[in-house]
């Protein structure tokens, strides 16, 4: 190994000038490639396809719709919807979401759909037709036979207001252009809701409200623009940063340029090999840049130091890059491994940000061990302050920090830490198995409760009987089941049973409204609203329920059951769909299945789930990984428990932390976790690297962890602290998600170098015995 790195290491420093201009034309050709990354946000790469649910979604989805849909209310500010303005804007919006790309134009739905009819019970039998007749004026006779029209129909809570202030428009989205074929771009639908609907038809008296997946995405796209705003502020802190701690302009450029490099580097791979950054990874490119910034400061550190000890510049950068190829190249392969074990995920969003990070991490290898120190060759170091007495001390800023920090090798000292971070460690831990999967609150977890988006769904909300969470059950049986009464009625016992869930608000299926139609041909009497026994009657009752409805489909063998749940907490949901397997064993035969899921939160259900399943295998992963690297870096298991155990210290508090803030573990915060691991591990391998050598010789405990820290632990200390406050300035984001994620990780940050500067030598007093008392 030392010789192939004594190879590498000549090469490279004997062919600079040709290194650099490798890297020039590489970063040329990336940066070219990475101006034309777009961001791209897909329905289905948020959900696990291959997961039971899904398959189930997957095959109905054309025929009954799924659950990338778009809802649009209309609302009168004077509280009436019966006027000829209204009824003017609510046809144009109607008729303009129709015509727009993407829309599923079958499925669009409000009062003026040609679907939209009511029924009534007459002495010839029945009279009906649409809701908005042909020959319709907005006047005060038209408005008024449309009033009566809505009560009719009952769709009043549903296309109407409980208080007719508001009504609704509906449609599903495809997910490909049925004539072009060519995928739906999510954020520009986004965009076309808002010039083409809400701007456009939007007056003093009438106001648009938009919500569904679509419009999430677009505004979460919208907040994530102001991510570059916090890249630039955490680059100027950074820079501030590096200058104080090395006071020198030339060394405070260099890692801050390498480590942009990798960030240009990883968006031009990033389009290579054909992918965008969705707006839930836009943030990985600012952790690659946390990253090299570490090492790039470990580093300028190590050049610095070896020049203060009468190395020139060139030998000083050379005898850098040796010394912290191997224990740099480790933690970025940990951190690496550790982001690659999340394509363990069957959930489309999280592979690509594994991709993403993986291929960012990989790359500083490049920009930050190997173009650093070449290019720092070049460099004068004079003005580094930093002074060597020759004896392995040296005078800076940190030094009195220095002796504090050594004093955690001391019996008593190290006894004290180990007590504390074993208490935290049972509180974190009883604390973490509170953690729930799924969203905890209402609305959409990424954005402010305060945002238009959830603003517009708690309007929608309180306006209708109806939710917006909707869950649908798919019941699968022979054709022309719907004409057989035990069928009819064991979808009736479900339904029943279904909507005496708590959480549930109402349930409506086929076989509710064909009790209504039945009642109908016996003169309204209520006490025929059951289901008939005879076929023929059944026939009669069922037939008059159109396809359009969604409730069959053309032979009659598929029949969901929709349920409006009260909200999309992970409480409710994991309610609801446990009650949901109970009664499908209760009522489902060998001919009869009902099935799971569709709708929203049948999507946000098998989320949960694989969430659920993927938490454990992911962290046994992203461990294992860490320990295998660590194992055959310091060929030591001692060194490798010393290294993981605070880590996993640190994420068991993390997890209890997600806890106190109320952070529900779902598809944006799961990849947290790994990543604090993989940004973590770095700061304890560069501390031990140091310190194993100095142990294998015979060097006491504490003597061997002082030479580290003079060596490394100066730069530890720098970035855990300016990494902690670059990412704290997102609390200030328009994101819910980034604001949760800026917490989590300047905790991380924070806590994992603690853990490797104080933790870490308290264990080694336990780890290393036998040297402790030298």
């Amino acid at each position: 190994m030392n010789s192939i790195l004594t190879k590498i290491e000549t090469s490279l420093f004997r062919h600079r000038l040709a290194v650099l201009l490798v890297f020039l034309a590489a970063t040329v050709f990336l940066g070219f490639k990475a101006t034309q990354i777009k961001l791209d946000a897909s329905f289905n790469k948020n959900i696990p396809l291959n997961h039971e649910y899904m398959k189930t979604y997957l095959k109905h989805e054309k025929q009954f719709g799924g659950a990338n849909g778009i809802l649009i209310s209309v609302c009168d500010a004077r509280g009436d919807i019966f006027n000829p303005e209204f009824f003017t804007q609510l046809k144009n919006v109607h008729d303009q979401l129709f015509f727009i790309p993407g829309v599923n134009r079958p499925l669009v739905s409000s009062i003026f759909a040609p679907s939209a009819r009511f029924v009534e019970v007459v002495e010839d039998g029945f009279a009906g037709g649409p809701i908005i007749p042909a020959d319709f004026k907005a006047d005060a006779r038209g408005l008024a036979i449309v009033k009566e029209n809505i009560e009719k129909a009952k769709v009043v809570g549903r296309m109407v207001a409980n208080d007719y202030s508001c009504a609704m428009v509906t449609a599903q989205l495809m997910e490909t252009d049925p004539k072009t074929q060519e995928k739906l771009d999510t954020l520009a639908f986004a965009e076309k809701l808002e010039s083409e609907i809400r701007n456009k038809f939007t007056t003093e008296n009438v106001s648009i409200h938009i919500i569904g997946f679509a419009k999430m995405a677009g505004d979460v796209a919208d907040g994530a623009k102001d991510v570059v705003l916090f890249f630039l502020i955490a680059i100027l802190i950074t820079t501030v940063m590096v200058w104080l701690f090395c006071k020198s302009m030339k060394l405070t450029v260099l890692p801050i340029l390498c480590s942009l490099i990798a960030v240009i580097w990883q968006l031009g791979l990033l389009n290579l090999v054909g992918f965008g950054l969705d707006p839930m990874s836009i943030l990985v490119p600012f952790l690659v840049f946390a990253i090299g910034v570490s090492h790039g400061v470990q580093m300028i550190n190590s050049i610095g130091q070896k020049v203060a000890q009468g190395l020139s510049n060139k030998v000083a950068a050379q005898s850098s890059f040796a010394a912290l190829l191997v224990p740099g190249g480790i933690a970025l392969l940990s951190d690496t491994v550790g982001f690659i074990t999340l394509l363990s995920i069957d959930i489309g969003i999280i592979r690509e940000l594994a991709i993403t990070a993986s291929l960012g991490v990989a790359v500083i290898i490049f920009t930050n061990l190997i173009l650093l120190p070449v290019i720092a060759s070049y460099l004068d170091y004079t003005k580094m302050k930093r002074v060597d007495d020759g004896n392995g001390e040296t005078h800076d800023a940190f030094a009195g920090i220095r002796e504090l920090l050594v004093k955690a090798t001391e019996p008593k000292t190290s006894k004290v830490i180990l007590f504390i971070s074993v208490a935290l460690f049972v509180f974190g831990f009883m604390k973490s198995n509170e953690m729930q999967i799924g969203d905890l609150h209402a609305g959409a977890p990424s954005l402010h409760e305060d945002a238009r988006y959830n603003q517009d769904t708690f309007l929608i909300t309180d306006k209708y009987s109806i939710s917006v969470d909707i869950l649908k059950v798919i019941v699968e049986a022979e054709p022309e089941a719907c004409t057989f009464h035990d069928t009819m009625e064991r979808i009736d016992r479900f339904q029943w049973k279904l909507q005496n869930v708590e959480g549930v608000q109402s349930a409506v299926s086929l076989s509710s409204i064909a009790q209504q139609v039945n009642a109908g041909y016996n003169e309204g009497n209520l006490k025929w609203q059951t289901l008939p026994r005879n076929t023929a009657s059944l026939v009669q009752a069922s037939s008059r329920v159109e396809t359009s409805t969604g409730l069959l489909n053309s032979d009659c063998s598929v029949m969901p059951i929709v349920a409006f749940i009260e909200d999309h907490k992970a409480k409710t949901i994991n309610h609801v769909i446990d009650a949901v397997k109970q009664f499908a064993e209760e009522e489902g035969t060998d001919s009869l299945k009902f099935k799971l899921a569709s709708g929203p939160v049948g999507v946000m259900a098998a989320t949960n789930e694989s969430v659920s399943e993927a938490q454990l295998p992911m962290m046994v992963y992203v461990y294992g990984a860490v320990i295998i690297l660590c194992l055959i870096s310091f060929r030591s298991l001692r060194a490798t428990i010393a290294v993981v155990l605070p880590l996993y210290v640190v994420s068991t508090l993390a997890q209890a932390l997600m806890v106190y803030l109320e952070i529900g573990l779902t598809v944006s915060t799961l990849p947290v976790i790994a990543l604090g691991v993989g940004i973590g591990v770095d700061y304890g391998i560069y501390i031990l690297s140091s310190m194993s050598g100095l142990l294998r010789q015979g060097v006491p405990l504490t003597e061997a962890y002082r030479r580290a820290l003079i060596e490394r632990g100066s730069a530890v200390l720098f970035t855990g602290i300016t990494l902690a406050v670059g990412v704290s300035t997102w609390v200030f984001s328009a994101l819910k998600f980034q604001m949760d994620m800026g917490i989590l990780l300047t905790f991380m940050f924070l806590v994992n170098m603690l853990g490797a500067v104080l933790l870490l030598p308290a264990l080694g007093t336990l780890l290393w015995r036998k040297k402790t008392s030298e």
